[in-house]
């Protein structure tokens, strides 16, 4: 599909590559491809892209392969996101270029490792890892010649930065204005926050049942879960444990992406937004219906009480925000255990410098890297 006949096909209010509102460093436009698509192929040929793989969502590197990381996470998230954005007629290369990149920024150790961080930076501004992400795209990359980060466009940008406080938003010029005149960002960006939620939710399932911590017993006391595994029981009475696990999920997530499409129809039809400012200045326009809502939630609440805080991921979790926390301080007491482009960094800010570099690593680096400086014969 040509870039005008895509346009055609857009609705009114979804958000179109030709008129975006640019990059922070003016480009030619290339060749063969719209602006998002090569925000996206940016993404995808990143460093910090590329370092997902390693990067995990509730169990470490180490614990096994069959977990999933935060590159298999974003991969979820971009498919189930063009799904929805084809369906509602929004721009799928917007919202894949977003999905792809909103966990750039996220530290080893998923959360454990973002806390940690944050803690040790408060007296310096605090660690956020959608300002970190934003952060990644705008600065920290260095692949191109003609600047510094990716260069991505404003639409990009902004949907990476899904939550931001007054104060930070001030200091982002235009993709933190926003945040300022409490306006929504585009429906794409809408729709790349709702589909890590799906995601995410619905695969700590089939992690958290992989590795032993949650039964499908357990999981039969969430009525989501429960209403599936029902009809799957009845539609396959022989099918095995596993299978009936991965069918559960499947219908889940069929379940959530197809009511967030009808809810999203009706609550769009019902605001008739004729352009993307429209959407800007409506309420969030894309989301579940109230039944399925409370659902959603519940489902939240169970794998809060059940998955993230049982004690073995707790214990790992704890071991987690140790390294972080060694690590950070290490480098601030003695700034030359850096490497050496750090360093330059570090003279001009050094708790950024370091927590560019924390957040950087990749779970098995952090640990070799504590590893190095703290046991004993480790160079």
């Amino acid at each position: 599909m040509t870039r005008d006949a895509l346009d055609d096909w857009l609705a009114p209010y979804a958000a179109r590559s030709g008129a975006s509102r640019g990059r922070r460093l003016a480009e030619p436009e290339a060749a063969t491809r719209s602006a998002f698509q090569r925000d996206r192929d940016r993404i995808i040929h990143s460093t910090a892209f590329r370092r997902l793989e390693y990067k995990t969502q509730v169990f470490v590197n180490h614990e096994g392969d069959l977990f999933r990381t935060r590159l298999t996470h974003s991969l979820e998230v971009a498919q189930i996101a063009r799904s929805v954005a084809r369906n509602l007629r929004l721009n799928e290369d917007l919202v894949e270029a977003i999905s792809l990149a909103h966990d750039l920024g996220h530290t080893p150790f998923g959360h454990a490792g973002q806390d940690a961080l944050h803690e040790c930076m408060q007296p310096y501004g605090g660690f956020e890892h959608n300002l970190q992400s934003l952060r990644v795209v705008d600065e920290l990359e260095e692949r191109y010649a003609g600047f510094d980060g990716l260069n991505l466009c404003f639409e990009t940008r902004e949907g990476i930065l899904k939550h931001c406080s007054v104060e930070n938003a001030r200091l982002l010029g235009d993709v933190g204005e926003r945040f300022l005149l409490k306006q929504q960002p585009s429906l794409e960006a809408q729709l790349a926050n709702l589909a890590d939620e799906i995601a995410y939710n619905n695969h700590d399932i089939d992690d958290g049942v992989r590795s032993g911590l949650i039964t499908l017993t357990q999981l039969l006391e969430v009525p989501l879960v429960a209403r599936h595994a029902h009809t799957v029981r009845n539609d396959h009475p022989e099918l095995p444990g596993r299978r009936l696990v991965h069918e559960t999920v499947r219908r889940m997530i069929n379940t959530l992406v197809v009511d967030l499409v009808a809810e999203s129809g009706h609550r769009i039809a019902a605001a008739a937004p004729r352009s993307i400012d429209d959407v800007r200045n409506a309420l969030p326009l894309l989301g579940f219906s109230p039944a399925v809502r409370a659902e959603a939630d519940e489902l939240k609440r169970f794998l809060l009480r059940n998955l993230y805080r049982h004690y073995q991921v707790m214990r790992m979790s704890a071991k987690a925000r140790r390294v972080v926390t060694d690590l950070f301080n290490a480098f601030m007491d003695e700034p030359r255990l850096l490497p050496q482009d750090h360093q330059a960094r570090a003279e001009r800010d050094r708790p950024r410098a370091i927590a560019d570099y924390v957040a950087g690593m990749t779970d098995r680096y952090a640990m070799k890297e504590h590893q190095r400086l703290f046991a004993v014969g480790e160079t």
